[in-house]
């Protein structure tokens, strides 16, 4: 059987240059003829989408996995920190009054808007669980739960950073992520793939040749480049040369569980240098779909993600305009079109799907780059060195299969649960015939407990339990606990906590640096870094 010595991926941007780094980084040799020869063409035809700009936590550990430092990255990214994300008008219309927190029911408080923070609920070693205690009122009437068990919302509307300066690389008081120029990301993670010895090609690969068994045998460029390799990455985005048109694995479209389909945006330079920069991204609901609001270290990324059945274009670019303001008059607006869906064989034959060619679930939790730095990572560790791809694809599809049905699951929720009812979007969202059963199963559950650990399996899912609770419950969800002191007998010592979370927090916000300064602070530090390397 032939053993696997060389890789190709096809395709650049983040999904090409992240998975070309990560492998080299682990598996390829620096002597030549040894380890895994590491190799990815890419067309300059091709430009990169980047819809989102924003991260998950699990970023941290992918940059420092290749070797890329915290400031370099903050620096060349344009990048800023994401302590998470603000919600506002999910639940209800703008407008319409905020009738949560009455008799001692635990509400949103914070007018039409709740955050999903990255920090999960404090809890002391020996101490009590405090979301049933949350829910039988221990936090004070009103409190949300994001606010009542982290410090982070008070941080983040502090305009607070969630490190101080003298923290190490992706460490910190508070979890956090990352938003980023994306152009600027597949630029650096370029730069780093070839410092550690990948192998760049230039063209634009128009034909893929099979050979008898069905497997890849090489492709071919325009410009008369024939590669090969013992194995393939697609990362070819929505056209799937590979995976999709060369080897035909179907495609399954989600649009009947999640609408959006489309997306319009803009760049919007910052009025003044020293605008503060929310340390989280902004994601306001409209009649037809939502808009992101993420502020890098220059200018906002703006957007709006909508669904083309229940919007026109120019109704949508309508509503972005309205959201901007004035900043937008003498802008231009870029139309994307969105496949929402995935791929549920991503590994065929000899060749695997990473990135928009394996599938693409909206931006609206940040799924795309994680999903690349999970199938990074499955192949990396799950790597086929004896030929043997079979077994090793299997479970690759299973992992990534199942990954992809929770995390549905969890975007569908921020949807299902509205209050709303102003627009047809809306109303489609919460008709059951567009919730999955599973997702319909756990809401189930819950109305009668809060989502517990054992709900879900930690290597298959993208999010923890602390984001669906705090999503769950942003949305106003209501469970119904007994309300018998004699089952849940740490009451007073869990309403201490909540005492002991907001007096801590005043402490955190005097510790931790204001969010632009921290960004500056480790641009400095990088400059400094560089020319000492220089010198």
């Amino acid at each position: 059987m032939k053993t696997v010595k060389s890789v190709l991926i096809v395709g650049g941007g983040t999904a090409g240059w992240l998975t070309a780094a990560f492998l080299a980084r682990h598996l390829a040799s620096g002597t030549p003829g040894e380890g895994i020869s590491i190799s990815l063409v890419e067309s300059k035809e091709i430009g990169i989408i980047g819809v989102g700009e924003g991260s998950f936590p699990s970023i941290r550990g992918t940059l420092a996995a290749i070797g890329i430092d915290e400031a370099r990255f903050v620096r060349e990214c344009n990048a800023t920190f994401k302590q998470g994300i603000q919600f506002t008008d999910w639940v209800r219309p703008p407008g319409v009054a905020d009738l949560a927190g009455v008799a001692g029911k635990p509400g949103n408080n914070h007018g039409n808007h709740y955050f999903h923070p990255f920090s999960h609920p404090s809890q002391r070693p020996g101490g009590p669980d405090l979301l049933p205690y949350w829910l039988q009122g221990a936090a004070g009437q009103g409190r949300a739960f994001a606010d009542a068990v982290s410090m982070q919302k008070r941080i983040a509307d502090a305009a607070r950073g969630p490190k101080r300066f003298d923290d190490k690389d992706f460490l910190g008081p508070m979890n956090y992520a990352y938003h980023f120029d994306a152009g600027r990301l597949a630029a650096l993670l370029c730069e780093q793939g070839k410092s550690l010895g990948v192998r760049q090609f230039v063209g634009t690969v128009e034909h893929v040749r099979l050979d008898d068994d069905g497997a890849i045998a090489a492709v071919h460029t325009r410009e008369g480049q024939v590669l090969a390799a013992d194995l393939y990455v697609d990362c070819t985005g929505f056209r799937a040369s590979l995976i999709g048109d060369a080897l035909g694995s179907p495609f399954r479209s989600m649009n009947d569980v999640l609408f959006v389909d489309r997306a319009v945006a803009m760049q919007v330079p910052y009025a003044r240098a020293d605008t503060p920069i929310p340390s989280y991204t902004i994601s306001t609901a409209h009649e037809a779909g939502w808009t992101w609001d993420i502020g890098l270290q220059q200018r906002r990324g703006i957007g709006y993600v909508y669904s083309s059945g229940h919007s026109s274009d120019d109704q949508a670019e309508q509503v972005l305009r309205r959201y901007i303001g004035k900043a937008s008059e003498d802008m231009s607006a870029r139309l994307l079109k969105l496949q929402v869906g995935y791929r549920e064989t991503q590994w065929v034959k000899n060749c695997v799907a990473i990135g928009l060619s394996g599938g693409f679930l909206e931006p609206l939790e940040s799924s795309g780059i994680g999903l690349i730095e999970t199938a990074a990572y499955l192949l990396t560790y799950l790597f086929p060195f004896n030929g043997e791809l079979a077994p090793v694809a299997k479970q690759f599809n299973h992992h990534m299969k199942e990954r992809y049905e929770r995390i549905v699951d969890f975007v569908k929720m921020h949807y299902c649960l509205t209050q709303r009812r102003d627009s047809s979007f809306w109303r489609d969202n919460v008709a059951a015939s567009s919730i999955p059963d599973s997702l319909q199963q756990r809401l189930a559950m819950w109305q009668c407990r809060p989502p517990h650990r054992m709900d879900f399996i930690t290597d298959l899912e993208m999010y923890p339990p602390s984001s669906w609770q705090y999503v769950l419950y942003g949305m106003e969800f209501k469970t119904e606990i007994p309300a018998n002191r004699a089952a849940w007998p740490r009451f007073d010592e869990a309403a201490k906590e909540f005492q002991m979370i907001a007096q801590m927090s005043q402490h955190a916000l005097a510790d931790l640096p204001d969010h632009r300064q921290l960004v500056e602070h480790l641009c400095r530090q990088s400059d400094e870094r560089g020319m000492a390397k220089r010198a």
